[in-house]
């Protein structure tokens, strides 16, 4: 009997999957942090016979060149990929036997479209096919987005795109479990994908891919891109060159001399803690970005890449699931941290900065006159409605445009409040007066205040 784990990146918006029988198994797109995968595998007894790549990837590093080596599976990467490691070339119908005395295998598929090699694997049980491991391509309710490789490949990669879930669904049963790794709020799809399950079925019954022409899908998912996060440029290569293994021991801990002095030359202090606790009080210059929040994926799209990194975190264990996040997107070694709160960053006789947070009622308040209005959110976000007179900086753009920002007490937003306590932070650290709204921008409605629609 077959079986198929999944391993979440939730933060990052990504599934990685371990697929096998009763002896072995194959690792499907595994994270940079293999351990996750190794203890799948140890917990159902198997041994990981294969590791499989659907393509190379731009939105993380990838666990797979490492895993391969510390189990001594055979790596699978697509013929195509232009990679600098030895390993198995994969082409369009080539058949790996997973298990073969449960009789598992999968079926290469060539499905280009997110990249010009990408491949898909049809997971066989005795030659009945059960699911499909989709990648990039044929996601849940849309597809990955055609732009991440080369601008000039974009409209025809769209068009592949179309052509591999036609493929796709022509080639599967409708009862065919569909298992891609991006789209739980991966910037690799095209549109937000909506749910956790899927089957081959039920996409050619919801799926743009399907319920319209190939003119109209291609105009939509090209007009519907969001801004590439800026860090994608650096994951490509990095996979393309062979990842090495991670180092997760704690980094080398910081007292509050060393975090000022890691402030005063201009370094990145990230504060870990929840919004609430960080404007309650928290270092001056130092940026929040919520552990639980898209840390990976903010910090990674904000940060100088290459510029050093301190980690301040409430708790050991908060600190070390951090570590973890950003070593998926090749920050490996965080350059100092420290654990506690402001009481033990500050020296003794500092005090802790801070700032006030309210709602878009508080803003409602205001004198319109007295205060600035940001708006953190993207571009496809304040085309469904932003706040009359408001300003506009996606968070990710904020921190060099910090000097087009008016005069005055600045008021931000975004969607939720996770995306408004990193640009408060911004703006406080640069000395502004700021209030932070942490509240769902449906309220603004409610609240009275005067919106615009896109």
């Amino acid at each position: 009997m077959f079986f198929v784990d999944t391993i979440e990146l939730a933060g990052l918006g990504n599934r990685s999957y371990l697929a096998g029988g009763e002896h072995a198994a194959v690792a499907v797109d595994p994270p940079r942090d293999i351990d996750q995968v190794l203890a799948v595998a140890a917990r159902r007894g198997v041994r990981i016979s294969h590791v499989v790549e659907t393509h190379v990837h731009n939105d993380y590093v990838t666990g797979g060149l490492d895993l391969a080596r510390v189990t001594g599976a055979r790596y699978l990467v697509p013929a195509d990929a232009t990679v600098s490691f030895a390993r198995v070339p994969v082409a369009d119908g080539d058949t790996v036997e997973v298990d073969p005395g449960s009789e598992v295998a999968l079926v290469a598929l060539a499905t280009p479209g997110h990249t010009p090699h990408h491949t898909s694997y049809v997971l066989r049980e005795a030659g009945r096919p059960v699911a499909v491991f989709t990648g990039g391509s044929l996601l849940i309710g849309t597809v990955g987005r055609p732009d991440l490789v080369e601008p000039r490949l974009t409209r025809r990669l769209a068009r592949a795109q179309y052509a591999s879930a036609h493929r796709l669904a022509e080639g599967l049963p409708d009862g065919t479990a569909v298992l891609p790794t991006h789209g739980f709020g991966s910037f690799c799809s095209s549109a937000q994908a909506e749910g956790e399950r899927t089957t081959i079925g039920r996409e050619k019954a919801a799926n743009p891919a399907f319920t319209v022409d190939v003119d109209t899908f291609v105009a939509d998912l090209l007009a519907g891109l969001e801004d590439v996060p800026a860090y994608y440029a650096h994951m490509g290569p990095a996979n393309a060159a062979g990842p090495g293994p991670v180092d997760l021991t704690p980094p080398a801990p910081a007292d509050a001399a060393e975090i000022a002095a890691r402030l005063a030359a201009g370094e990145w202090v990230v504060d870990l803690r929840s919004r609430v606790a960080f404007a309650e009080g928290h270092v001056a210059g130092s940026f929040n970005f919520e552990a639980d929040g898209k840390l990976a994926t903010y910090l990674a799209w904000m940060i100088p890449w290459g510029k050093p990194v301190t980690l301040l975190a409430e708790s050991a264990e908060q600190l070390a699931a951090a570590q973890r996040e950003l070593t998926r997107v090749g920050i490996d070694r965080p350059a100092a941290a420290a654990t506690g709160g402001p009481e033990a960053w500050l020296p003794a006789d500092g005090k802790p900065a801070s700032f006030p947070r309210s709602t878009f009622a508080g803003l409602a308040a205001q004198d319109a006159a007295d205060v600035v209005v940001l708006d953190v959110r993207r571009r496809s976000e304040r085309a469904g409605g932003w706040i009359e007179g408001s300003v506009h900086i996606p968070v990710h753009e904020l921190h060099g445009r910090l000097d087009e920002v008016p005069p005055g007490t600045v008021w931000v937003h975004c969607a939720g409040g996770m995306r408004a306590a990193i640009a408060a932070s911004l703006l406080d650290a640069a000395g502004r007066d700021v209030v932070a709204v942490d509240d769902g921008f449906d309220a603004a409605t409610a609240a009275g205040l005067p919106l615009c629609a896109g």
